[in-house]
């Protein structure tokens, strides 16, 4: 049905990981802005900086390499042969993959807090939050690259 696909598995391939890196960079950053903007004082010239810098992150990296990874991650998906849907390691990568959609969705609420004043978070909770990404990261390589099950 998706036989069409096959020729450009390479070229799907390479999109999906560009857009899945600058997915990884935006969640990585954003929380790391969230930390300094904690440090600040509401009003201030600094806030409104952290404000805009938040915002173009989000809205013109993040959600587009979200996008794109997801679009070239289905594509790739509907590709026939490229996954054993017997295999455990795919479903525990989709699982995974729904938390870091969650992590996303977090951090654009997030923004829209601090955006508004509104943030009740510490600068403790913006750090410990910066790992979530990561721990996810590292379950979809090895399950990815590995599929150890």
């Amino acid at each position: 049905m998706f036989m069409f696909l096959l020729p450009w598995v390479s070229w799907l391939l390479a999109f999906h990981v560009m857009s899945v890196i600058a997915w990884m960079a935006g969640l990585f950053y954003l929380p790391r802005l969230f930390v300094y903007h904690c440090q600040v004082k509401i009003g201030s010239e600094e806030s409104a900086r952290f404000k805009l810098m938040e915002r173009r992150l989000l809205r013109a990296i993040m959600n587009p390499a979200m996008i794109s990874s997801l679009l070239f991650g289905a594509l790739l998906t509907l590709t026939p042969g490229l996954i054993d849907w017997s295999s455990g390691w795919w479903y525990c990568k989709l699982v995974s993959l729904v938390g870091m959609f969650a992590f996303h969705g977090c951090c654009a609420r997030w923004r829209k807090e601090f955006d508004s004043d509104s943030n009740i978070h510490s600068e403790r909770y913006y750090r410990i939050a910066n790992e979530v990404p990561t721990v996810f990261m590292i379950i979809i390589v090895i399950m990815v690259i590995v599929k150890p099950f």
